[in-house]
């Protein structure tokens, strides 16, 4: 949920952006610019947003796994050990 304090107007992003650059950049909180009081664009910090990204990554391969898992695309754990120990012998084989 965003709180009222973290949404401003895209005014406010034209006329203190450095401001806004610092306060996003302390506080760690993105905040949400409106136009015409619709919010467009929300400006956070590069640590959250690389937070973000990897957090998307996992969910996207989650869900990977759970279309495979519906389609019937799995092995036997014991086949997919016996996989990966390939996979990582071939690796230090080929170095």
């Amino acid at each position: 949920m965003v709180s009222k304090k973290d949404i401003r107007p895209i005014t406010h992003l034209k006329n203190k952006t450095a401001d806004l650059v610092r306060e996003v950049s302390e506080e760690g909180r993105p905040i949400t610019i409106t136009q015409n009081g619709e919010a467009k664009v929300v400006v956070m910090d590069v640590e959250t947003y690389d937070r973000w990204r990897a957090a998307m990554a996992l969910l996207k391969i989650l869900a990977q796994g759970e279309a495979d898992v519906a389609h019937g695309r799995t092995v036997k754990q014991a086949e997919a050990f016996r996989r990966a120990r390939k996979a990582i012998e071939r690796t230090a084989r080929d170095g």
